[in-house]
């Protein structure tokens, strides 16, 4: 083709480029933009769909979120809980091994709990059995994440198949539990474990009954943080995630990664069990996970595989949740029309993650003479 042929060719009028870096302030302000975006949004769809005033919608969410002490604690307490299976799959999905058993994972933990709260309860000092429990949680759900790790490992099996399987394995062993455990005879239900001695339970602590809930998933998150930040073992699974070809190229052995990893992916799910059954419900039932463990894929997700970030992310998803029953009781909306709500602000957030990374420029267009 000759040189002085005309260019009939035009420009892209707009261009992505990926960022190298970007300051956390501004970063922090493209989030909070998103927020703002987010909630203009939601009035618009709050007028057409109710007519309602979004301003008193979204006051009401936040008093039925935060609205009293009490609001407040439970609030706490159900962040808390999202927040620890968030962090406990964080270290598989850094690694691009897709656990989805959480839920699975969670409720052998609480069975675990159940059972030695029902044998151990008047056996042993309580002191002596939340600590039993403590680490009975935690075997439970680190055996039942072991096993989608072995498969994976040696066989290169689907892990996302295995463990959402499992989810379903893990239900029908509660079932079973509830049948043998069944507390009164004919009601299907296990009841509340150690009612009257309340062995097991977790002790009220300055005032409060989820005190100690809140104590261990502190210090679950900042461990994990820091493991994944500073310790070898955190710099392998980083590398087993971008790729594992690299990683044994540089004599790291995958397959003992992926099962120490999930170890402890497991053993913190299974520790939420414990949370359930030792600090909230004290009774264990096939649905005492209450879906968290989807949720926590999103919060981890979105987080960018955080710890620390997840605390915000977790607690924004439980306030709307929350704010869903004030809001249902006071505007007549059912609690669906909260989770829309939630919907379209997540949206914009994991939207807003887009323009962190990358930067749009708009190219002028010109014309060029042949």
């Amino acid at each position: 083709m000759s040189n002085d042929m005309k260019h009939t060719g035009k420009e892209p009028f707009l261009r992505m480029k990926k960022r190298d870096n970007i300051s956390r302030g501004k970063a922090l302000g493209i989030r909070l933009l998103a927020i703002v975006l987010a909630l203009v949004v939601c009035s618009f769809v709050i007028i057409a769909v109710t007519g309602q005033n979004p301003l008193q919608v979204y006051a009401g969410i936040i008093d039925g979120a935060v609205g009293s002490s009490r609001r407040i604690w439970v609030t706490i307490r159900e962040t808390a809980i999202l927040l620890l299976v968030a962090v406990g799959l964080t270290p598989a999905f850094k690694m691009k091994f897709w656990n989805i058993g959480a839920e699975g994972q969670i409720l052998m933990g609480g069975a675990a709990s159940a059972a030695l709260m029902i044998y151990l309860g008047d056996k042993v000092p309580n002191a002596v059995l939340l600590i039993l429990i403590l680490l009975g949680s935690a075997l439970a759900g680190l055996l039942w994440g072991l096993i989608p790790a072995i498969f994976k490992a040696k066989y290169n099996t689907n892990e996302t198949l295995v463990t959402l399987m499992l989810n379903y394995v893990a239900m029908q062993f509660i079932t079973f539990l509830i049948v043998f455990w069944e507390n009164p005879s004919g009601s299907n239900t296990v009841g509340i474990i150690n009612a009257g001695s309340k062995a097991g339970w977790f002790p009220k602590m300055f005032g409060t009954d989820y005190f100690l809930n809140i104590v261990i998933v502190t210090i679950m998150t900042l461990g994990v943080y820091l493991y994944m930040k500073y310790s070898k073992q955190g710099y392998e699974i980083s590398v087993v995630g971008e790729s594992e070809n690299t990683a044994k190229y540089v004599g790291i052995k995958v397959e003992k990664v992926i099962i120490r990893t999930m170890l402890l992916s497991g053993a913190l799910c299974g520790l939420v069990g414990l949370l359930l059954v030792g600090g909230i419900n004290h009774t264990v039932t096939t649905t005492i996970a209450g879906g968290q463990g989807f949720t926590a894929v999103l919060v981890s997700w979105m987080s960018k595989f955080n710890p620390l970030t997840m605390v915000f992310s977790s607690f924004l998803i439980i306030f709307m949740d929350r704010g869903a029953s004030e809001i249902s009781t006071n505007f007549g909306l059912n609690h669906s029309y909260s989770d829309i709500l939630t919907g379209i602000i997540l949206f914009f957030i994991i939207g807003s993650e887009f323009f962190i990374s990358y930067r749009l420029s708009f190219l002028k267009q010109t014309k060029k003479e042949g």
